[in-house]
């Protein structure tokens, strides 16, 4: 790749960073104007920025001049695996997460009508550890599947749901009931759901587009989490998630509904 000629100095490459920025995290292409006025930068400058970054494939022209992002993106995409870039902005707050908590921590995907767990923070406690990286567990009993049939990022199954082989049996009212209030309040909850016992909270991550992408929990037993301690983890762990969404260029105010 080529380097920039631009001027030398941080200054130029604060600038450049800025432009890209908001050419990749728009929901829409850019015209030179917006982008001059956004930036408030002179229209010489603004212009030979975007140029360098032509030139080097990271911004490209659509035939009505505005800038979107450019090949390289394209290439980067096919080449990288999805999953390990969301574990790179994902992983310093779960281990903040478990360490704030000392429960045990997950982070999830989807995958068609199954939720895929791919990372864990391991609790503290003996009671309580356990590796659900390689337990499939129904969706409907647990937090992770309903954030994501909450936000749509899975669709819910037809008829009455199948009963847990340990926990509570959940009707579809019940379930359809619960995820208007994880949708409304951004975190999930299933209370001995899936294991008597057993309670696990979660909240949602979206890509820049809006959508839900992956979902972060926290599960122990109710013997350390009660129902009040279940709803502050909810609002922390909201937040929290908020935050690495943040990383992924999610903007409420700009995303796709």
């Amino acid at each position: 790749m080529h380097t920039l000629t631009v001027p030398a100095g941080s200054q130029a490459v604060d600038r450049a960073a800025a432009l890209l920025a908001l050419v990749v995290e728009s929901g829409e292409p850019r015209t030179f104007t917006s982008l001059v006025d956004e930036l408030g930068l002179a229209k010489s400058t603004t212009s030979r920025l975007l140029q360098a970054l032509e030139r080097n494939r990271l911004v490209r022209r659509d035939r009505a001049g505005s800038f979107r992002p450019g090949p390289l993106f394209a290439i980067y995409a096919t080449q990288h695996d999805t999953t390990q870039d969301l574990l790179d902005v994902s992983q310093a707050t779960l281990d903040d997460i478990g360490e704030r908590t000392g429960e045990t921590v997950n982070l999830a995907v989807p995958r068609g009508e199954e939720v895929v767990q791919i990372a864990q923070v391991d609790s503290d406690y003996l009671i309580g550890a356990t590796n659900w990286l390689d337990v499939s567990v129904p969706p409907h009993c647990s937090a992770l599947g309903k954030v994501f049939y909450a936000y749509r990022a899975m669709p819910l199954p037809d008829g009455e749901l199948p009963p847990p082989p340990r926990g509570k049996p959940l009707s579809r009212r019940q379930l359809e009931t619960d995820l208007v209030e994880t949708a409304r309040r951004g975190w999930a909850l299933a209370w001995e759901e899936l294991e008597e016992g057993l309670v696990a909270i979660a909240a949602p991550v979206h890509a820049r587009d809006g959508s839900v992408v992956a979902s972060v929990s926290v599960s122990g037993p109710t013997t350390r989490i009660t129902k009040t301690g279940a709803a502050r983890i909810g609002e922390q762990l909201a937040a929290e998630t908020r935050a690495i969404s943040r990383q992924l260029g999610y903007r409420p105010g700009k995303a796709t509904p």
